[in-house]
C-alpha cells in the first residue's frame, strides 16, 4: 500500500495564462487525483527561459511541505529524445524535461533520487509530440501527488543537464558576481551574498559596483533614496540592487549575465 502525501501539486511553467495550456494540466492532475490541491507559484517564466525556471523553482520549493509534489515545465526542447524525470530531492518530489529545469534544487539536495520516465501506464494516450507537459507529465505528477511510488516509474538515472548558474570569482579582494535574475519589479538579484568577514554595525564594510555605479549597501528597498542604485540583501540571502519605487532593470538597461563587483 502507498503511503499517502500532502496532496498537493505545485505548478511552475512558462505557458502565461492567456491560453489553455495551465487549465489542460490541471484538469488532468485533477482528473487522476481529485482531491489535489494546487497551487500557482508561475506560469509567467520568460518563453523557454530555463534559467529562470530554475531560479525559480529553487527560490520557492523550500518553503513547501514535505510530500509536495512539484510540476515544472519549461520544455523548449519538447518532441526531441530529451528525457522526462520524476525525483524525490529529499522530502519532495519534482517532475519536468531534463533540460537543467530541475538542476539547481537537485544541486541543493541531501538525499537525491532520480527516475528517467519510461512506464508508459500512466500516461494519456496518444501522446502529443508537442505537449508533453499534460499527456506524460501532469499524469505523473498526479500519481506521485496520490502516493505512488516512484521507482514505478521508470529507471532510475543520474543527474544529467545543469543551468548556467556559476558562482562568483574571487580576485584579491573583489569578488566578480553576476546578475542571475531580475525580478517583475526590476530588481537585480546576484549571485553573491555579503561576506561574513566584511559585516559590522548597520552597514557591511564593503563597495559594490555595477556598469561604473556604486551601490550603497541599505537595510532595505525603502532606505534607498529616489533614482539612487542600493544594494540590499534579498529574501533569498543573496545581493539585490534596486532603486526605490522603479525599475533599476530599465533605469541601468541591466541584463540577466551583467557583472557586479563587490570589493571588501
Amino acid at each position: 500500500m502507498t503511503r499517502r502525501r500532502t496532496g498537493l501539486v505545485a505548478l511552475l511553467t512558462d505557458f502565461g495564462t492567456r491560453d489553455w495550456y495551465v487549465g489542460a494540466l490541471k484538469g488532468v492532475i485533477l482528473s487522476r487525483a481529485p482531491a489535489a490541491r494546487l497551487v500557482d507559484i508561475t506560469h509567467d517564466v520568460p518563453p523557454q527561459d530555463t534559467v529562470a525556471g530554475a531560479f525559480t523553482l529553487a527560490a520557492a520549493a523550500p518553503w513547501f511541505p514535505a510530500g509536495a509534489v512539484f510540476l515544472a515545465v519549461v520544455d523548449p526542447g519538447v518532441g526531441s529524445q530529451r528525457a522526462l524525470l520524476a525525483a524525490r530531492a529529499d522530502a519532495q518530489y519534482f517532475v519536468g524535461p531534463d533540460n537543467g529545469l530541475l538542476s539547481l534544487v537537485f544541486q541543493r539536495a541531501k538525499r537525491l533520487t532520480i527516475v528517467r520516465l519510461t512506464n508508459q501506464r500512466h500516461w494519456l494516450t496518444p501522446v502529443s509530440t508537442t505537449f508533453h507537459g499534460r499527456d506524460v507529465l501532469a499524469p505523473t505528477a498526479a500519481y506521485l501527488a496520490n502516493g505512488g511510488a516512484l521507482m514505478t516509474l521508470g529507471v532510475r538515472v543520474a543527474p544529467t543537464a545543469a543551468v548556467p548558474f556559476s558562482a562568483p570569482i574571487r580576485m584579491g579582494r573583489t569578488l566578480h558576481g553576476r546578475i542571475v535574475h531580475i525580478d517583475s519589479f526590476g530588481n537585480l538579484i546576484t549571485n553573491m551574498r555579503i561576506p561574513h568577514a566584511a559585516r559590522g554595525g548597520d552597514a557591511p564594510r564593503v563597495m559594490i559596483r555595477y556598469k561604473r555605479h556604486p551601490a550603497r549597501v541599505v537595510s532595505s528597498y525603502s532606505a534607498g533614496r529616489l533614482n539612487e542604485l542600493v544594494a540590499v540583501v534579498g529574501s533569498l540571502g543573496f545581493i539585490e540592487l534596486a532603486v526605490r519605487e522603479a525599475s533599476a532593470a530599465w533605469q541601468f538597461s541591466a541584463a540577466r549575465n551583467d557583472e557586479v563587483t563587490l570589493t571588501s
